[in-house]
C-alpha cells in the first residue's frame, strides 16, 4: 500500500458490523456512504477479538459497530470493543421478509449490521454488564422451577397408573403433604410395589431439593436486585422475580431507555389501535418482551387484589363499561410508566430499619400492630423487612410506635 493510500484510508470514516456465533464472529466494514469495503471471520477468543478490532481500525476511523447478540454470542466482542473505546450498538436480526429477499449468510448479516449502525436504525446501547450476574442467577432459578414442575408431573402420572393399594394410600394427599409423605417412604412389597414406591420417593426428594435450591437462589437474587435498584424492588407488588425480569429486559443501562413510551413498547404494553367503523378502541399489544409483559401482568394482579387505590381505579373503569382485559391493559401501561421512572432515575426508599427494633423494645407483637391498622400481620412483617413498600403505612406505624 502506498503512503498516499495509507493516509486516505486513515482518514476514512467507516462503520463495522458483526454477525456473532458460538465459535466465530464475522466482521464487515462499510464506508460512511454504505459502500462495502471488506469482511472476514475471526474466532471468539481474546486473540480473535483483538484481531477483529485491528481489522476494523485498519480501514479507517470506526464511528460505530453494529453487533447482533450483544448479550449472548456477541458479548465477548462487545466487551472488547467497548474497552477499546469504540461505540457499539445493538442490532436486531433482519426480519423474515428481508431475509427472503436478500438471502442469508454470515457476510450478508455482518454487512446488514454495519448498515444498520450507519443508518441509525440500530441505536440502542448494549445491555450493561451489571445485569450479567442477575441474568445468570435468574436462569438458574427458572430452571429449578421447570425441573420441579416436571418432577411433580411425573409423580402425578405415576400415581395415576400405580397399583390400587398405593393409589388408595395417597389419594387424599396433595401438594406439599404428598411430597413429604412420599419422601419418607420405605419401599416394601412385591417387585412392582417396590419399583413404584422407589420411583415416587426419588421424585419427591428431587422436588424437595429443587425447592430448597430455588429458595436459596431467590434469596441471593433478592439481595442483589435490592442493592441494584432499591426503588424498583420496594414498589408495591414487585417481588424479587418480577424485579429481576424487568432489570434484565431493561439491560441495567439507562441509556438504552430513551422514553417511557419506548419502554412500554419494549414490554408489549403500548396500546395498539383496534378501531373499525364506529368502534374506537385499543387492544393489548402482542409484541415486545413477553417475559417483561408477564412481569407487569403479575404486578397488576397483585395490586388489583390488595391495593386500595388500584381497586378503586378498577371499579371506576368497570363502571365506565370497560372489560377486565381493557382495564388490565390500562393498568399495565400505567405500571410500565412507573417502572420506567424507577429504572431511569434514582428513587430514594425511606429507611424502615428502625421499625422492628422499636416494636420489639416495647414488646409489641406483629398481631397487635396488624389489629390496630386493620391489616394482616404479614403486611407489617413485609414492611419491617423492606420487601413491601407502603410509605403511608410505614409513617403511620412509626408515629404509633412513638406514642404507644
Amino acid at each position: 500500500m502506498t503512503a498516499t493510500g495509507t493516509a486516505s484510508r486513515a482518514g476514512q470514516r467507516v462503520f463495522g458490523g458483526v454477525d456473532s456465533h458460538a465459535d466465530t464472529i464475522h466482521v464487515a466494514v462499510v464506508t460512511d456512504n454504505g459502500g462495502h469495503l471488506a469482511d472476514t471471520e475471526f474466532p471468539t477468543t481474546t486473540a480473535g477479538y483483538t484481531a477483529a478490532l485491528a481489522f476494523l481500525n485498519a480501514h479507517g476511523d470506526v464511528l460505530a459497530i453494529g453487533v447482533e447478540g450483544t448479550a449472548s454470542y456477541g458479548a465477548g466482542f462487545t466487551r472488547a470493543a467497548r474497552a477499546d473505546g469504540l461505540s457499539v450498538v445493538e442490532v436486531n436480526r433482519p426480519d423474515r421478509a428481508e431475509r427472503r429477499r436478500t438471502g442469508k449468510s454470515d457476510p450478508i448479516d455482518a454487512y446488514a449490521a454495519a448498515r444498520a449502525a450507519l443508518s441509525g436504525r440500530a441505536s440502542s446501547a448494549p445491555k450493561d454488564e451489571t445485569v450479567t450476574g442477575i441474568r445468570a442467577l435468574h436462569n438458574a432459578a427458572r430452571s429449578t422451577v421447570k425441573a420441579r414442575t416436571a418432577a411433580l408431573n411425573q409423580v402425578g402420572h405415576i400415581l395415576i397408573s400405580a397399583p390400587d393399594a398405593i393409589r388408595a394410600r395417597y389419594r387424599a394427599l396433595h401438594g406439599k403433604p404428598l411430597i413429604e409423605a412420599l419422601a419418607r417412604l420405605r419401599p416394601t412389597g412385591d417387585a412392582v410395589h417396590t419399583a413404584v414406591l422407589t420411583a415416587l420417593k426419588s421424585l419427591a426428594r428431587r422436588v424437595q431439593a429443587l425447592t430448597v435450591e430455588h429458595d436459596e437462589l431467590m434469596a441471593v437474587l433478592d439481595d442483589i436486585v435490592t442493592e441494584h435498584n432499591p426503588g424498583l424492588r420496594a414498589a408495591y407488588g414487585v417481588g424479587p422475580d418480577t424485579a429481576t425480569q424487568l432489570l434484565i429486559t431493561a439491560g441495567g443501562n439507562r441509556d438504552r431507555l430513551s422514553t417511557e413510551a419506548s419502554f412500554a413498547a419494549l414490554c408489549g404494553v403500548a396500546p395498539v389501535p383496534a378501531s373499525s367503523g364506529k368502534t374506537n378502541r385499543h387492544r393489548l399489544s402482542r409484541g415486545g418482551d413477553r417475559a417483561a409483559n408477564a412481569a407487569l401482568y403479575r404486578i397488576a394482579l397483585v395490586r388489583m387484589a390488595s391495593d386500595s387505590r388500584t381497586r378503586d381505579y378498577v371499579a371506576r373503569q368497570t363502571a365506565a363499561g370497560r372489560t377486565k382485559k381493557e382495564v388490565i391493559r390500562l393498568l399495565k401501561r400505567a405500571i410500565a410508566r412507573e417502572v420506567f421512572r424507577y429504572l431511569t432515575t434514582t428513587v430514594t426508599v425511606p429507611d424502615i430499619a428502625d421499625l422492628r427494633p422499636a416494636r420489639q423494645a416495647k414488646n409489641i407483637t406483629l398481631t397487635a400492630v396488624a389489629d390496630h391498622f386493620g391489616v394482616w400481620p404479614a403486611v407489617i412483617s413485609c414492611i419491617e423487612r423492606g420487601t413491601r413498600r407502603n410509605d403511608d403505612l410505614a409513617n403511620a406505624y412509626r408515629d404509633w410506635l412513638t406514642t404507644a
